[in-house]
């Protein structure tokens, strides 16, 4: 079975292969009726989605969802793409600008979308998780190039053959993409059955996550209405009504239990499966580092720190002495044999085996505090005070150890500035921060590369790799970016 599973990976993944352009030629094509014979292909295939869901956000997660915010800069070397980046000048050849990879995972959703309503399974229980699980994903990824880059194709047949048609896509309208994101989500809603409780694939929890960030996006962002904010209430609600989550005692064991009860949905690394992401940027290179103080307490890797927090963020994260996240965001130490000076983030920073860094820590997408927060937000803007009150006081309890931090006759405007603060300090290196700025339309404030730059046309948005609007004479660039 293994062998099966890994030879219909690899097929999966050459079918499923796209160029950035989008001009989608496949390598080879194989005769689908050798390929989704049976539940275990269609099983198969959902984990083989999973695998590049994982690889496409490993990096992309936060140079598209944090370091556009200001809050960070170089580590203790940078690198050009990312001063780019977090001084939001993005040119039209930035890596990052390239959305092949999150049309790759769309078109094996696609697939999986395709071919398993046809597909004998020993339960509809099994088919549906499937079915559900390619529509989250689907809805995730669009979400994401939806808030990236604005106007995109929007692609639900899935390509096998470079002979199909469609193959050189336009543009759709932004709000067929958000409105095919809406869809998604409800299709999986209603297929996933309730008592599924995985954190490393969908869930009825991490779909009602999506459901609520979709929705809080589309009511403060898009000029959505009462709808949307109803919406978002309706799913946070199921959320935190469901007793197989809650708030950990101690942060720092959020990010050292992996199926504890905070996790809602994260991307599994397994050592000699999947490992790295972004946050081997963040640790010091093991050579700059005496000997006596490597993992005692200097967490090291085995390169460069590409990048870290300004000082004017490691100042919020650290403005309270009592706040329990301030370690676990980053930590400080003088090395006096090496006369230097260095920091690291203890998220997802693996594990130092035999004198190696293993990434395998879960990068988590959504987990409880979130639910928490989305849930003083939406109160917030339901104009119930008290509401919004209880819940950002449930996440500030755990990081102060103080009841009622945020007391009673707070203002509407200062309960928002609250809500945004703590997020500053939940999420630091959690890829959700850019949409937060932008959620709260302070981006143009909090930032001073984005200051005086509102009339900008598109600022907020990427460009299309130019790459691909060369190989695909039916894209055009992300107005703004075609100067």
């Amino acid at each position: 079975m293994r062998l099966k599973i890994i030879i219909l990976l690899t097929i999966f993944a050459v079918l499923t292969a796209c160029h950035a352009d989008l001009d989608i030629q496949q390598k080879s094509e194989v005769s689908a009726n050798s390929m989704w014979q049976d539940e275990g292909d269609a099983t198969s295939a959902m984990y083989g989605l999973y695998n590049k869901f994982r690889s496409t956000f490993s990096q992309g997660y936060m140079y598209w969802g944090e370091y556009r915010t200001g809050l960070w800069g170089d580590g203790l070397t940078g690198q050009t793409a990312r001063d780019q980046v977090y001084q939001n000048q993005i040119p039209t050849n930035h890596g990052y600008a390239n959305w092949e990879d999150l049309y790759t995972t769309i078109n094996q959703a696609n697939l999986i979308l395709k071919y398993t309503p046809d597909i004998a399974f020993n339960s509809d229980e099994a088919k549906n998780k499937v079915l559900a699980n390619a529509y989250y994903v689907r809805a995730f990824c669009y979400y994401w190039i939806g808030r990236v880059w604005g106007d995109a194709p929007v692609l639900l047949d899935g390509f096998e053959s470079d002979k199909q048609e469609g193959l050189f896509p336009e543009r759709d309208p932004a709000e067929k993409l958000f409105q095919q994101v809406n869809d998604d989500i409800e299709m999986a809603l209603s297929l996933m059955p309730s008592n599924i409780t995985d954190r490393n694939l969908a869930s009825a929890a991490s779909i009602n996550m999506l459901k609520a960030d979709y929705n809080l996006w589309m009511y403060k962002v898009r000029n959505g209405g009462q709808t949307n904010l109803d919406a978002a209430s309706t799913a946070i609600t199921a959320v935190l009504a469901n007793s197989t989550y809650g708030l950990e005692e101690s942060f720092a064991t959020v990010f050292e239990n992996e199926m504890g009860k905070e996790i809602i949905f994260a991307w599994s690394y397994i050592k000699d499966e999947y490992t790295g992401g972004y946050p081997a940027d963040y640790l010091v290179p093991s050579q700059y580092v005496s000997e006596e103080a490597i993992e005692n307490p200097v967490k090291v890797g085995s390169h460069q720190q590409w990048c870290f927090y300004t000082e004017e963020y490691k100042a919020i994260l650290s403005e309270n002495d009592n706040d329990q996240r301030t370690k676990v965001s980053f930590e400080t130490y003088f090395d006096e044999p090496k006369n230097a000076t260095f920091q690291w983030i203890n998220k997802f920073a693996g594990e130092w085996t035999n004198g190696t860094r293993i990434f395998d820590s879960d990068v988590i997408v959504y987990r409880y505090a979130d639910a928490l927060l989305f849930d003083a937000e939406i109160k917030l803007a339901k104009q119930d005070l008290t509401g919004a009150l209880a819940s950002l006081n449930k996440v500030a309890e755990r990081a102060y150890g103080t009841k009622d931090f945020y007391t009673s006759g707070l203002s509407s405007s200062a309960i928002e500035e609250a809500i945004l603060n703590e997020r500053l300090k939940e999420f630091a290196a959690e890829g959700k921060l850019w949409w937060d700025y932008i959620r709260f339309g302070v981006a143009f404030e909090k930032n001073s590369y984005l200051e005086g730059r509102e009339n900008e046309l598109n600022v907020l948005l990427w460009p299309i790799a130019q790459a691909s609007i060369n190989r695909n004479p039916n894209l055009t660039q992300t107005p703004g970016y075609d100067k």
